[in-house]
């Protein structure tokens, strides 16, 4: 997984390795805690950088906390109703994203 440092979190990226080899460059959008495991929200992008349709990937995710060093684990999520609730968690984040720019204007 390649990662692009920058200082602005929106342009963070991970390079996935499809299980066809394919290798897809997706922006992290955001890292949810649910039932106390983490899961990255990634929205895949062509390669231009621009993303199709808005769809969005999740995985489980986790850090060696020993050694920050090594790089995350990202894990396929196999079980629908473990995904239900990160696609609900996920809602509710951008439900709160949009009330969060909406009290800015």
């Amino acid at each position: 997984m390649g990662r692009k440092e920058e200082n602005d979190d929106t342009d963070m990226t991970v390079e996935l390795e499809l299980t066809d080899g394919k290798k897809v460059t997706c922006a992290i959008i955001t890292i949810l805690t649910v039932n106390e495991k983490d899961y990255i929200v990634l929205l895949p992008l062509d390669e231009d950088g621009n993303s199709s349709e808005g769809e969005v990937w999740f995985y489980g995710y986790s850090e060696d906390e020993n050694d920050p060093n090594v790089e995350p684990e990202l894990t396929y999520i196999d079980d629908d109703d473990e995904y239900e609730a990160v696609a609900d968690a996920f809602d509710e984040y951008l439900d709160n994203e949009e009330f969060e720019m909406m009290k800015d204007e």
